[in-house]
């Protein structure tokens, strides 16, 4: 584990989604559809693809180590309060599941809070990154927040430099 998590917030009312439509155009383009859990409905079949998605995703985070089994991932980041499927945004090429945003509700201490972005290496440098947690920006809104915040290892320079070109900040919390 790092000695220093890199933390990052963004102030929701600071950002500029216009700036980052050509990202959710290019995905419309290419047929590729932005859809949240709710939408696609939040059942078990569906949870499962999820976490397959989640779990293919994570293993480039740098110093993830072994992923969660199915239960374990269901029992930490399913079946728990800050868990709301309007906040899951998942990237579908046709039947394919490409790529992920989940962010969860942690409104009762005034933010969400981005829990993993990721895409399937076959569908990266496409800006789908940026288009699904552009799309799913209207969830803060949602549960009442102005702020998302965000922690990365500070070697996963990708998501960092993603984050910060969204208008993300160094920030610090307890």
């Amino acid at each position: 584990m790092p000695d220093r998590w890199v933390k990052l917030e963004l102030d929701v009312n600071t950002f500029d989604a216009a700036r980052f439509d050509r990202y959710v155009k290019r995905c419309q383009d290419a047929r590729i559809r932005l859809i949240t859990m709710a939408e696609l409905s939040d059942t078990p079949q569906h949870q499962r693809a999820l976490y397959e998605l989640n779990k293919e995703c994570s293993a480039d985070i740098p110093g993830r180590g072994e992923f969660y089994t199915f239960d374990e991932y269901f029992e930490c980041r399913i079946d728990v309060p800050s868990y709301d499927p309007r906040g899951v945004v998942i990237a579908l090429d046709d039947d394919t599941w490409c790529g992920l945003a989940a962010t969860s509700d942690r409104r009762a201490t005034g933010f969400v809070f981005n829990e993993m972005t990721g895409v399937r290496s076959a569908y990266r440098s496409r800006g789908l990154s940026i288009a699904m947690k552009t799309f799913g920006m209207g969830f803060a809104r949602l549960c009442g927040v102005d702020r998302i915040r965000t922690i990365h290892h500070p070697a996963n320079r990708s998501a960092i430099g993603m984050n910060r070109r969204l208008g993300y900040i160094d920030a610090e919390w307890d």
